[in-house]
């Protein structure tokens, strides 16, 4: 039986997306996403944050480029790959990061007012994108 590698998150943007040009123009969307959980200790409601690095390709990057903005609340589905690269001073260094497949925007319909193209209506929120290029979008 083989593996499955599915991540499922839903979280606020911690900056803007950042996208970049690769040879033959492959498009890369990188940025931060926050996911938060409380509970109670000792009585007291804590929060705590987890922080995820998200990268999205081609044309799932020039779309989350084009509608996702600091602090937005987005549902993410993907799978973890961890690579290795050398930093400034030649150390070997890994991370982890989650690669989107597809997304979907969340949140309320005042949080795209004035942002969203005038075709997307209020009750259309929640509208989403995948990597094979089709979108959902209502428009």
């Amino acid at each position: 039986m083989s593996g499955i590698n599915k991540v499922i998150l839903v979280g606020h943007l911690g900056k803007d997306p950042e996208i970049r040009h690769l040879e033959g123009g492959v498009a890369v969307a990188s940025f931060p996403l926050a996911t938060s959980e409380t509970f109670n200790k000792d009585g007291k409601k804590v929060e705590q944050t987890e922080w995820h690095n998200i990268v999205m390709w081609r044309g799932l990057a020039d779309v989350a480029a084009k509608y996702l903005q600091k602090g937005k609340l987005v549902y993410i589905e993907g799978k973890l790959r961890t690579r290795s690269f050398e930093d400034k001073e030649g150390i070997k260094k890994y991370t982890t990061e989650v690669v989107a497949e597809n997304f979907t925007m969340l949140g309320r319909k005042s949080d795209f007012e004035g942002e969203a193209p005038k075709q997307l209506k209020p009750t259309d929120i929640g509208a989403g994108f995948s990597a094979d290029g089709e979108d959902d979008l209502p428009f």
